[in-house]
């Protein structure tokens, strides 16, 4: 079995920064991209940054020049660096990562969410 545990949410003041940070454990090959996303009530779950295991980033353009996706390898680790927060980013973010658990099965799993408050 395969589990995402997500740390690093909390309650911060506009102009604040938070990390998030993700990791895999279980019966993991290898992984390929890593991801954020994001949920409110008002937009549903979006993502916000995805990273692959070479390294290439992608970014919602909401996010861009604020937000830094970093992944360890070795440690079965994707982090989400947010700087410059505004109250428009407070939802429960959720980590998602791609896993390979046998040579010939890939599946999505998800973490069980954490929330992030901007607010003054």
């Amino acid at each position: 079995q395969v589990q995402l545990v997500e740390s690093g949410g909390g309650l911060v003041q506009p102009g604040e920064s938070l990390r998030l940070s993700c990791a895999a454990s279980g019966s993991i090959l290898s992984i390929n991209a890593m991801g954020w996303y994001r949920q409110t009530p008002v937009k549903g779950r979006v993502l916000v940054a995805s990273i692959i295991s070479g390294g290439s980033t992608n970014y919602a353009d909401s996010v861009k020049g604020r937000f830094t996706i970093a992944r360890d390898n070795a440690k079965n680790t994707v982090y989400l660096q947010m700087n410059s927060l505004k109250p428009e980013d407070t939802a429960v973010y959720y980590c998602n990562a791609e896993i390979r658990t046998t040579s010939w099965s890939t599946y999505p799993f998800w973490g069980q969410g954490t929330q992030v408050t901007v607010s003054s």
